[in-house]
């Protein structure tokens, strides 16, 4: 530094003195001597120091980009994409892909199917369009103009997914514009209905016209719908959702493979607000009552008598887990709420840095249900109420295959219908005849299930035995053996790249063979899913089977692994693996043989799950080995 002269004040201000003089010329030769500036920092309590010992990072800097609390540097490559641009922005990217008929990268493949699009090469070098159908609901004119969608734009068919939903096939990149805004104009839609986000709402296919219904869940399925629809951030989750609204009736929504199910339930009248003689609420009284706890401030509350629903969480049968009871009761008009704060607490707080542990249950196992719990009553401006399930009434089972024939809903003199669908599989002039018959014999009403078939409702005692012969002659039916009835595949290999086995086609040829071998008097279902994500959920089946790749005479063939004992609802259990790697040119043969030995050895009217569930491992092997 060079010689330091120390210049008056500006004009107006005060002379230095002497001693200021000398104390000044002092520091700055210090500082001079060092080459050094002071220096500044903050410490842990945000305060400035001098002291280099004491000090810390500039507060001021700009903090590390983030994602949820998760640094950028460890998200997957699919939350970077999502960081970078929302994938609900992504119009103009399929409108570019349309405009040259050209296929998606691996980024864009991804953004894609915020839109229901879905590259599936390379089992096929096209796109598949989902649909979104909350509550299965459609009317008449929407079926055949997915019937018009898929003739114009796919390969001539739909099939009906384990979530309610419709999917077509083969439609060609130039196409996607096309089919979305046909697809609007039906008064439908896609957005969302893949990957990282809340998935079709599904519902009681029998909601509105179930005898045994305690509530219509319809409009609770629509009303998560559209609030999905209209909040973006109820996209941004870290993995795929699943929500049900099942509404006690007789048919059966799967809700225990959901993150959420609402279950409805009723509270009877022995559970109910106690009050003492001066008219306020008796602390002692509704403890003794065994009334519900308020997450919110854990005072006691006694429910009136009524409809409620239950909270079943962490439903994932890939992962081996059915949704279990959370302890909590919710008023039917909070359902959706508390839907919306659940979804919101897995949003902010779901891992980001690893797909596979990138679901509700893993959080939960985390975190502990009472925490999460906790994080959702913050977010609710209403008390989550904690009640004992054997204070609701117990609800009666589901009718195992309710979903196929012909039953009487509670108007007088109307009916529905249960339409076998073979694995879910409609040819557009199906899907036109189908409609057809709702039109004029019905409601033009038509419900999908989650049993891959559907059901047409408000049909008049005069036109029953109309309708059956018509769908027959379409190349349905409106009954089914206890096999057909219950077969549930998913796409297989011929349209997903992650399948190992052509799991549609093999259960049609499968069902044929143990029809004509044998005949069962119980319903059962079987299950073909085509890898270990278990779309078709192979775990809950009476019979689930995962497709995988086997040697035999050092050939590689399809083959699937077989599970026992599996169910839904009343009979809800996983299922244990009993064989492992059975060729399918073997497995008709072995079925049938486990079929047979179960009519033999069961106990009267014991159904198959029961059998099996009774039996260890080891005994099932050697009973069905012959």
């Amino acid at each position: 530094m060079s010689d330091l002269v120390l210049e008056p004040p500006a004009a107006g201000g005060a002379a230095f003195t002497a001693e200021q003089k000398e104390y000044l010329t002092g520091f700055m030769a210090g500082v001079a001597q060092r080459g050094l500036m002071p220096y500044v920092g903050a410490t842990g309590a945000g305060q400035f120091t001098a002291d280099p010992a004491q000090g810390g990072a500039n507060l001021a800097a700009p903090a590390a980009e983030t994602v949820h609390g998760f640094a950028l540097d460890d998200v997957t490559k699919e939350e970077r994409w999502k960081h970078e641009e929302n994938p609900l922005d992504g119009w103009e990217r399929i409108m570019a892909h349309a405009e040259a008929d050209k296929f998606p990268n691996e980024e864009d493949t991804f953004r894609f199917r915020y839109f229901g699009m879905f590259f599936v090469a390379p089992a096929q070098k096209s796109f598949m369009l989902r649909c979104r159908i909350p509550a299965g609901e459609l009317t008449a004119a929407q079926f055949k103009g997915l019937a018009d969608l898929a003739d114009e734009y796919g390969n001539g068919k739909a099939a009906i997914t384990t979530r309610s939903a419709v999917q077509v096939r083969e439609i060609a990149p130039r196409n996607l514009v096309n089919v979305l805004t046909k697809l609007q104009g039906l008064g439908l839609t896609a957005k969302g209905s893949g990957v990282d986000n809340v998935r079709n709402i599904t519902a009681s296919p029998t909601a509105g016209f179930d005898p045994r219904e305690l509530l219509d869940t319809r409009p609770f399925a629509h009303g998560l719908h559209h609030y999905i629809l209209n909040h973006r951030d109820l996209y941004g989750l870290p993995r795929k959702f699943n929500v049900a609204f099942e509404g006690g009736g007789a048919v059966d929504t799967v809700a225990d493979t959901n993150d959420i199910g609402f279950m409805a339930c009723q509270v009877a009248a022995d559970v109910r607000r106690l009050t003492s003689t001066s008219g306020e609420k008796d602390q002692s009284l509704l403890t003794s009552a065994s009334t519900g706890v308020s997450i919110k401030d854990g005072g006691a509350v006694a429910p009136e008598p009524g409809v409620y629903f239950r909270v079943e969480l962490c439903g994932i049968s890939g992962h081996k887990q059915l949704a279990a009871d959370c302890g909590i009761l919710v008023k039917p008009n909070e359902a959706v709420a508390v839907a919306a704060a659940m979804i919101r607490v897995f949003t902010e707080n779901g891992d980001r840095t690893n797909r596979k542990k990138a679901r509700l249950k893993y959080l939960v196992d985390k975190w502990g249900l009472e925490k999460f719990l906790a994080e959702t009553q913050r977010k609710l401006a209403f008390p989550l109420v904690r009640l004992p399930l054997e204070k609701c009434v117990k609800r009666p089972p589901s009718v195992k295959h309710g979903h196929i024939g012909v039953y009487r809903q509670k108007q007088h003199g109307k009916n529905f219908v249960g339409v076998v669908i073979p694995v879910g599989v409609m040819t557009a002039k199906q899907m036109r005849r189908v409609a057809d018959l709702a039109q004029n014999y019905g409601s033009a009403s038509i419900r999908l299930t989650p049993w891959q078939n559907l059901l047409l409702p408000d049909i008049s005692d005069a036109f029953v035995e109309t309708v059956k012969r018509q769908l027959v002659r379409i190349g349905f039916h409106h009954e089914a053996t206890n096999i057909a009835g219950g077969l549930v595949a998913c796409t297989g290999n011929t349209g997903c790249k992650w399948a190992a086995t052509d799991t549609k086609g093999q259960a049609v040829a499968l069902a044929a063979h143990l029809n004509q071998a044998l005949h069962l008097d119980h319903p059962i279902n079987i299950h073909l899913t085509g890898c270990p994500n278990s779309c078709a959920q192979h775990y809950l089946g009476d019979i689930g089977l995962q497709g995988v790749k086997v040697t035999v005479h050092g050939e590689s063939v399809e083959g699937y692994h077989v599970v026992f004992g599996g169910g839904v609802g009343p009979e809800a259990g996983i299922g244990k693996q009993v064989f492992t790697g059975i060729s399918f040119n073997e497995l008709p043969t072995l079925l049938e043989r486990v079929l047979k030995v179960y009519l033999a050895k069961r106990q009267p009217n014991e159904p198959f799950a029961a059998f099996t569930r009774r039996h260890e491992l080891k005994q099932l092997q050697e009973m069905f080995s012959g």
